[in-house]
């Protein structure tokens, strides 16, 4: 039974679920977060885009194994390696998208449509868009917009446009970097999109999208007001420092996330771990900590000062 878990656990890629975070956006830069009524309902979409998820990574298991079979690590992969067979993991695709759309429907109209779209993306990436360089990463970049636009739908409440694009070049930085670390490993034969990459153009697109991201996540911290929360020490904050606004603060989160950006290339051009993204984010200490100090500072100028 526990061999089972594991070996469907593995199929699910439950690991790659933490992408499927960047919902809760729309809730913590909105001041919402301890809202138990949205943030249950943001959880539960978390939930279905987790299933999502987990679906079109079956879906592109089976029409990659071909290629895994010659992968030195998705060679492992349940599919791959022949655990699952090619019929058992296109009935669960099928199954797996009925019941997600379905559950979608019932949550609301707008967000069924964004899950089905997010599908579609995925399923005509994993058929098609995948083969073509610059868009098969835009695609992923793309994906997380819809996976952050999904808390958007859910709460009413917006993101800052500057989030949102830090979001995206970002998500481009980590794609840029994960082909990278599969052309260095594997060479081209890895997949179809790198015959027509080169390091050289990646190292650029990997540059540029880095200090996009960072431009804009330094204009989010400058531009973007804090939301309007009765906070713990708030009033205490504004009469001991009343020319200080208090959004300007965020701006000292900002040699964390180039240190965070710094480190991710650090371990790509170092150790050549750029292939798992979910495993340097989960098991790196220094980036864990980066990731752990950034995310109590935030949490602690937007609900406590």
């Amino acid at each position: 039974m526990k061999e089972k878990i594991l070996l469907y656990s593995r199929l699910f890629r439950v690991s790659q679920w933490i992408k499927n975070l960047v919902i809760f956006t729309s809730i913590i830069f909105a001041g919402k977060f301890f809202d138990p009524d949205l943030f249950l309902k943001t959880f539960y979409g978390f939930l279905i885009f987790c299933l999502l998820s987990s679906t079109s990574y079956i879906l592109n298991d089976v029409i990659d194994y071909p290629y895994d079979k010659k992968h030195r690590l998705k060679k492992n992969r349940p599919i791959a390696s022949g655990e699952i067979s090619l019929p058992q993991a296109t009935f669960l695709v099928f199954i797996m998208t009925l019941i997600s759309l379905i559950v979608s429907l019932f949550f609301s109209l707008p967000f069924f449509f964004l899950s089905l779209f997010f599908l579609l993306l995925h399923f005509f990436y994993s058929l098609y868009l995948k083969k073509f360089p610059v868009i098969d990463i835009f695609t992923i970049s793309l994906s997380f917009v819809l996976r952050t636009y999904a808390g958007v739908i859910i709460t009413g409440y917006h993101i800052p446009v500057w989030m949102m694009l830090t979001i995206f070049f970002l998500s481009l930085f980590m794609a840029s970097v994960k082909r990278h670390a599969e052309l260095s490993a594997q060479g081209k034969e890895a997949r179809l999109s790198l015959y027509q990459y080169n390091e050289h153009f990646l190292d650029f697109v990997t540059y540029t999208s880095a200090t996009t991201a960072i431009i804009s996540y330094s204009f989010y911290t400058y531009f973007e007001k804090l939301p309007p929360v009765e906070t713990i020490f708030g009033k205490h904050f504004s009469l001991f420092f009343p020319q200080l606004e208090a959004r300007k603060l965020m701006m000292i989160t900002i040699p964390l996330v180039v240190y965070g950006i710094t480190r991710y290339a650090q371990l790509l051009y170092e150790k050549y771990e750029g292939e798992r993204p979910e495993k340097l984010i989960t098991s790196d200490i220094p980036l864990i900590i980066t990731i752990l100090v950034w995310g109590l500072i935030i949490i602690s100028l937007i609900y406590i000062f």
